[in-house]
């Protein structure tokens, strides 16, 4: 297993990163002249590159989509810059061009809950140039209390009212806005699992690279927030091209965000709903046809619905906690996440301070998916889905535990391993269990 192979950019860029003192921040004003007034601009990067591993496990057959079941090695890279520019008005426009480059194990295949979030379903032998987000923000104070927001990836710093609204439209993921939760939701520096980093069951508004084109509304208040969220479908399941057809395919989202605080510890829940329309094969319509095992047959503008729950809740300093609960109808085909119509996932982060490493953080979480009973039976008749399709089934639901450990060598530089044990991959007794490891190098500023 060679842990650390990368494009020659790749490596360099780490390699340099990784030789900086902690304290070797980027000198800020050289930088601002190059852009202009520093606080007009808001400029972030960050690259991540992680190397999967697993060995061979046993399997009574392979089909077409399957988790290959001979040992293998896979690795994924990303740059990203978050370029952001205050406007007149108070508006703002953020850029955030995209390198992406490498493979998911088995090409991304085989498994729901899979256990690389950088792995993008289309995959890439080269570097690929992607302008993942273009959008316009707008706050509109609503006046009364005012509170600190910390500069960040495409966000301002300052001061804002409690009481606001933001306004942003353009290109953006959909899940930039909706299913929150700050002990998983980010793979470059969390877990990994499609399972864990994101509410599984909803089949969220993206393209192959995971992006889409909409509005979002969010009204944030003292202790609660709502958020609404209009999003375009892609033109086909996992197409790269969005539908044009607007009034025909669409998503809409609906959430709502409790903060509160109790016993000096802080928790939110966040409660969504969505609906979707778009071009998508029925497992109903596919049982009845002479080719069963074709769902792309039976499309047609149909919709999904489904809803989920995430929850956080801080234990005690450095110990937090995080569920998340998502369920879809699952009548309509998995179109542009991955094949979960039910899911529960659970785990706890614990920072390193215990232990004298105040920037580490160790983490630990469980997930189960399952699907619905017109997907099994179209898995079982060999059809082939999303990321799915062993050629048949013997079904049982896909059962996670993955742990990793995040080290902050440097204030730019984490590092650090990873490892998920998966039990009944792509929801087949069949196959399985296989152990995934992975080394994860992760630098931003």
């Amino acid at each position: 297993m060679n842990l650390f192979r990368a494009p020659a950019f790749a490596a360099s860029a780490c390699a340099a990163l990784a030789c900086c003192p902690a304290s070797a921040a980027l000198p800020p004003e050289p930088l601002q002249e190059l852009i202009g007034t520093g606080a007009d601009w808001s400029l972030h990067a960050q690259a991540t590159y992680i190397d999967q591993y697993h060995g061979s496990f046993p399997a009574a057959y392979d089909g077409p989509n399957s988790f290959t079941s001979r040992a293998e090695t896979e690795h994924t890279f990303s740059f990203s810059l978050y370029l952001g520019r205050k406007l007149w008005g108070g508006f703002e426009v953020f850029c955030d061009p995209e390198v992406f480059q490498g493979h998911g194990l088995s090409q991304t295949l085989g498994i729901a809950g899979f256990p690389n979030g950088e792995a993008v379903k289309s995959g890439y032998d080269s570097p690929h140039l992607n302008v993942s987000r273009l959008f316009i923000r707008k706050v509109i104070g609503l006046g009364g209390p005012r509170e600190k927001v910390e500069e960040a990836a495409n966000q301002f710093g300052g001061e804002e009212d409690v009481n606001r609204l933001v306004l942003s439209a353009g290109t953006f993921s959909a899940d930039d806005f909706f299913d929150d939760n700050p002990y998983s939701h980010d793979p470059r520096t969390q877990f990994m699992n499609w399972a864990m980093w994101e509410s599984a069951a909803w089949d969220y508004p993206a393209d192959i690279v995971g992006f889409t084109a909409g509005a979002v509304a969010e009204w944030n208040m003292p202790d609660s927030e709502w958020r609404l969220g209009v999003f375009m479908e892609p033109h086909e399941a996992n197409g790269l091209r969005l539908d044009p057809h607007v009034d025909k395919a669409h998503s809409e989202v609906l959430q709502y965000d409790r903060r509160y605080t109790m016993g000096g510890l802080s928790g939110t829940v966040r409660t969504f709903l969505y609906w979707s329309e778009a071009n998508m094969g029925s497992y109903a319509a596919a049982a009845t046809q002479a080719a069963p095992e074709d769902i792309s047959l039976t499309r047609a503008y149909r919709s999904k619905a489904g809803v989920g729950v995430s929850w956080d809740q801080q234990l005690a300093d450095g110990l937090g906690c995080f569920v998340r609960l998502s369920w879809n109808d699952g009548h309509a085909e998995s179109f542009t996440f991955t094949e979960i119509d039910e899911s529960v996932a659970a785990g706890l982060a614990l920072g390193g301070k215990a232990w004298g490493r105040s920037g580490d953080t160790a983490g630990v979480a469980v997930a189960a998916d399952g699907i619905s009973s017109g997907h099994r039976h179209y898995l079982g008749e060999g059809g082939t889905g999303l990321i799915l399709g062993d050629g048949a089934l013997a079904y049982a639901p896909e059962e996670i535990l993955e742990a990793y450990y995040a080290f902050q060598a440097t204030r730019w530089l984490q590092l650090g391993p990873d490892v998920q044990y998966i039990r009944n991959p792509g929801y087949n007794s069949a196959r399985g269990p296989v152990p995934v490891f992975a080394l994860r190098a992760h630098v931003e500023f």
